[in-house]
């Protein structure tokens, strides 16, 4: 009898709470600063993966404005630059402080079908945050998820769009709804009023859907959003499956927290219809 895989938590205790207990508070605080609205039906979002002190207030108003279903496909740059350049995890458990949660390994192995460019490697994923920030929002939203994780170390927009393309083809054989989380900050550690404004610039191709638009101004005019390639990874999936609008839920920099305007990061909350 094969053991189960489990990925345990690299930074619960540093970027959110190691206590079940305090990390629901912290999930019903966030969850519940914007005003109470029916949740919405989405293909797609980008939230931030920041420390929960520092961004959790804008993944919150993700997340609370979101029907999640019980599957999610989430994709994050590669910070540690350990792995493959797409790099896929299907089998096994993620543990949090709330729990296991499964990977979809169904979807997992017919997506890997679909995009060649996908390579099983746990390598990447080990120490890697920007997935497992998100999970403890999506858990405590729906607590039948399964999930499939997936780093991006490229910024060829050709392998992005390659695998945006057959995320939708692998979500359209479902028969269940499958919403796509694109983990990602902004720009970083330039002054604020610089921030909002190469912020601004990514945000707007978003809002049109168009994501050669979002890797053309992103990689032209040096804007670091280190989430760039799961965002237009998502917007490719989003758009061919019938996406028609997109709507920024939340907009914040860590200046507004701590008040240091001098070399801020910048915050997006994007939620994908």
């Amino acid at each position: 009898m094969t053991a189960t895989l489990i990925r345990h938590p690299a930074v619960a205790g540093r970027f959110y709470p190691h206590s079940p207990e305090a990390l629901r508070q912290d999930l019903h605080t966030y969850l519940s600063q914007t005003p109470a609205q029916k949740p919405v039906h989405a293909l797609g979002c980008i939230a931030p993966h920041a420390g929960y002190v520092y961004s959790g207030h804008v993944a919150g108003a993700v997340f609370a404005a979101l029907q999640v279903p019980e599957l999610c496909v989430v994709l994050c740059p590669n910070h540690t630059g350990m792995g493959r350049a797409l790099a896929i995890v299907s089998e096994g458990l993620w543990e949090t402080p709330l729990g296991n949660i499964p990977i979809d390994s169904a979807f997992a192995a017919a997506l890997k079908q679909r995009c060649p460019l996908l390579h099983e490697d746990s390598a990447a994923h080990r120490s890697e945050h920007a997935v497992e920030v998100e999970l403890p929002f999506l858990q405590i939203r729906q607590p039948k998820l399964k999930f499939v994780p997936i780093a991006l170390g490229t910024g060829q927009f050709e392998a992005l769009e390659q695998l945006g393309l057959a995320l939708a083809d692998t979500i359209a054989a479902q028969n269940q709804p499958v919403l796509i989380v694109a983990s990602s900050d902004m720009n970083h550690y330039e002054s604020d009023a610089v921030t909002r404004v190469k912020d601004r610039s990514a945000i707007e191709p978003i809002l049109r859907l168009d994501a050669r638009a979002l890797f053309d101004v992103v990689t032209q005019q040096d804007i670091s959003m280190c989430g760039f390639g799961p965002a237009v990874a998502m917007l490719t999936a989003a758009k061919k499956l019938g996406a028609v609008s997109a709507e920024l839920v939340k907009y914040a920099t860590s200046g507004d927290i701590f008040g240091d305007r001098d070399a801020v990061v910048g915050y997006a909350g994007v939620i994908i219809c």
